[in-house]
């Protein structure tokens, strides 16, 4: 949480100036960096170096055709920024900080010639205020000059324990976003740049260092709430020879709490009571009421520093098992507030390849998810840890972050240097999100628990240091409240002894067959964490960034290859993802099109009904089943994917479809069991609810059930049945007060040109 907004002296973001070379430099200033002979390029803050590159003519638009592919030889170059700004005067109660919010690669910082060099998780995968304890004075004018340099790949030696994927074995040391060395959803774009802004702060000399707002229980019946104020605060002189306050306000509407205590030394906690809270609610369980608070430090009366932020009261709580069975006996259950919450969303993944554009991206993506009523989203471990803005969002709409940290199907080195280096990562990530209502739950890493039985040897991960001490000791001194899971999927002791198909909580990707497959219908586990389907972009997206020679057809195609995705041309990483998506085509219509847009329409029916039957098949199972976050929302490139909105914000046929199934309260057809089909009523209201109801076969007109019913809150209930025969190939249009749906009734094949009929009888399409 970016708590020092009004101390902003001068934000440096804007025009700057670049300098490149394959070789090093010393150059310690603007002067000198001109004086090189380098040839000096406008550039942007924030911004990637590529984009830099791009804007001066130098390479071509990166996402087009195979542009992407040629990035790889700019990945070894030195870069420098630079640029001068004048300073506004600094009253002599004040000191100068520099905040740098997130770079890639080594940096070396020079201010006036005077330099810092540090390599810092909080520079490469977050945002984080930089504290210098020899800065330069910054007065007049002042000239800013930073150097970017590879990573040395020479020093990154792994051991016989470590895996990844070919093409990743270089990143496992290097604290930067997995994804950027190539992924099955990413390009490789090992990028450069200053990809956040760089602003230059005025703080107090005596000031409030660190603050940490937490609810620690809440009353009966909600009438009163225990908060904690925890604070860090940097004073000159013992606050036995002063007289030092501090004080905590808050107020949400009519709600209001304050206090005000002496401090006896710098750093401390003080308890507040909240009469009547408003409660933060994620989506769809009430208002996500947050309090405006106020912290504020007074020396002999006088303030001295004050820091705003947001406070959401609430309560989260992670039930699980290590274990489930096929009678169901085992939990994966997230309960806020005392209530459980049953879950329907999405994975976070990167929302552009190069980082200095995900922030003007952000709102448009998550204003999506609020319209399709998305609970939570899963921040996946591939990814960077997003910008503030992208939590502020989350924290007013009621959407619950599950936060993993950054690393993803890997096993990552365990010696103490890397130990240390992630300690420090997870200590910044903690304590710049740990104030944010939404956070839900800390999560150590995406898959790594699976490989490490990757390599060709089962291996038990709990051996992994990283994620059974590291991260939870940091974790206990900095934010021991909050839920956490070691992996995701998290294979404990007894997991591992029993087996992956035990999982309460786990990853459905399997063979990506048929979606009503075995594979789907009788997993085991209550939560699915990451569950997906291929969708072809349209012919409008898809002319954007394929040359107009290989739009069709998608075999033998080398730019479908790689932007579906397989990262390194004439090397088979992701190969089989583009023919995967034309099974999965073949699968539901028995054939596949030859022709690009009834391809692509296809895919887009294949991907929606998919999905949906995934989201529907959980939300029949509540509580059985507890929740499902579904791969993925958006893209964050060009490519053929499982996300349901392209990478130019052109929505999938799936976008409506769980858009449908997501609603909260849902009238669904369960799977057929005796020659029958029960019609249930899925609601997460609070309320009963009196509803009417119609089930018609749009191609007949033939009404299958008509009736009253009332749906009981936050439960399944069963309203009626309609007959089934597994000869029959129909479509249902469900409706009832204020809703509808559709079920695709039969086994496949369908024949495309029918569906597309029913559809627009139904009015899905």
């Amino acid at each position: 949480m970016d708590f020092r907004k009004d101390a902003v002296a001068l934000d440096l973001s804007g025009e700057w100036q670049m300098a490149f070379s394959d070789e090093g430099g010393q150059f310690h200033s603007s002067k000198e960096l001109t004086a090189s002979g380098l040839p000096i390029y406008p550039a942007q803050v924030p911004g990637n170096f590529e984009l830099d590159l791009h804007r001066n003519g130098m390479i071509p638009e990166p996402f087009f055709g195979m542009n992407i592919a040629e990035l790889t030889k700019w990945e070894h170059a030195h870069i420098w920024y630079m640029r001068q700004f004048v300073a506004p005067p600094l009253p002599e109660t004040h000191e100068a900080l520099i905040c740098l919010s997130a770079t890639n690669r080594n940096m070396t910082c020079y201010i006036n010639r005077q330099g810092f060099s540090w390599y810092s998780p909080a520079l490469t995968l977050l945002s984080a205020l930089l504290d210098y304890d020899d800065m330069p004075k910054i007065q007049g004018t002042n000239d800013l000059v930073i150097h970017l340099a590879p990573e040395v790949q020479d020093n990154y030696h792994n051991n016989p324990l470590s895996f990844a994927q070919p093409n990743r074995y270089e990143s496992l040391r290097v604290r930067r976003a997995p994804h950027e060395y190539g992924w099955d959803i990413m390009p490789r774009a090992v990028s450069a740049g200053i990809w956040r802004p760089i602003k230059l702060l005025y703080l107090p000399k005596e000031r409030i260092e660190n603050v940490y707002l937490e609810t620690l229980s809440i009353g009966a019946s909600n009438a009163s709430a225990r908060l904690v104020l925890h604070f860090d605060c940097k004073l000159d002189a013992s606050c036995y020879a002063e007289t030092y306050e501090i004080e905590v306000e808050g107020r949400c509407g009519d709600s209001v709490f304050t206090k005000r205590e002496r401090m006896l030394f710098g750093a401390g906690r003080m308890n507040v009571q909240v009469p009547s809270p408003k409660l933060w609610w994620p989506k769809g369980k009430g208002d996500a009421s947050l309090y405006d608070v106020t912290v504020r430090v007074f020396k002999n009366g006088a303030e001295l520093d004050h820091l705003h932020f947001t406070h959401g009261i609430r309560t989260v709580e992670l039930i699980r098992t290590s274990v489930t069975d096929e009678q169901g006996s085992g939990e994966f259950l997230f309960k806020v507030n005392g209530e459980r919450v049953f879950i329907h969303g999405s994975n976070w993944v990167p929302v552009d390849a190069f980082h200095s554009r995900d922030r003007e991206r952000i709102p448009a993506i998550l204003e999506m998810a609020v319209d399709l009523n998305c609970n939570m989203l899963r921040c996946w471990g591939g990814n960077v840890y997003e910008d503030d803005l992208f939590y502020e969002i989350c924290d007013r709409e009621g959407i619950l972050i599950w936060q993993d940290f950054s690393m993803a199907c890997a096993v990552y080195p365990q010696d103490e240097s890397f130990q240390r280096t992630l300690a420090d990562e997870v200590r910044s990530v903690v304590r710049r999100l740990r104030q944010h209502a939404c956070v839900a739950l800390w999560a150590g890493d995406n898959e790594c628990d699976q490989a490490w039985s990757w390599g060709g040897r089962r291996q038990d991960p709990n051996r992994n240091v990283l994620t059974r001490k590291v991260i939870p000791d940091v974790l206990l001194e900095e934010d021991p409240g909050r839920p956490y899971l070691p992996s995701s999927p998290y294979i404990d002791s007894e997991a591992f002894a029993k087996g992956e198909k035990y999982l309460p909580e786990n990853h459905l990707w399997g063979p990506r067959d048929y979606f009503k497959s075995r594979y789907y219908t009788e997993s085991l586990c209550h939560f699915a964490s990451e569950i997906g389907y291929h969708g072809c972009p349209s012919r409008k997206s898809l002319e954007k960034f394929l040359s107009p020679e290989k739009l069709w057809p998608y075999q033998n195609n080398d730019e479908w290859v790689l932007h579906s995705t397989s990262p390194i041309p004439g090397y088979d990483l992701y190969d089989y993802r583009v023919e995967l998506m034309a099974k999965q085509i073949r699968e539901l219509f028995g054939e596949v099109p030859d022709n690009l847009d009834d391809f692509a329409f296809a895919s887009q029916v294949s991907q929606a009904e998919a999905k949906k039957f995934f989201v529907e098949l959980f939300r029949t199972s509540m509580w059985r089943r507890t929740g499902i976050l579904w791969w993925n929302l958006m893209d964050g490139w060009p490519q053929m994917s499982d996300a349901i909105v392209d990478y130019y914000f052109e929505k999938k046929l799936a976008y409506g479809y769980l858009k449908t199934s997501q609603q909260p309260l849902l009238l669904a057809l369960r799977e057929p069991r005796d020659w029958h089909q029960e019609l249930l009523a899925c609601s997460e209201l609070r309320e009963s609810t009196p509803l009417t109801y119609t089930i018609t076969d749009v191609e007949s007109g033939e009404v299958m059930l008509s009736g009253e019913g009332i749906a009981k809150p936050d439960s399944v209930t069963v309203l009626g049945r309609i007959p089934y025969s597994a000869s029959w190939k129909r479509l249902y249009k469900i409706e009832w007060d204020g809703g509808t749906n559709h079920y695709l009734c039969g086994n496949p094949p369908f024949e495309l040109e029918t569906y597309r009929q029913w559809g627009q009888s139904a009015g899905i399409l």
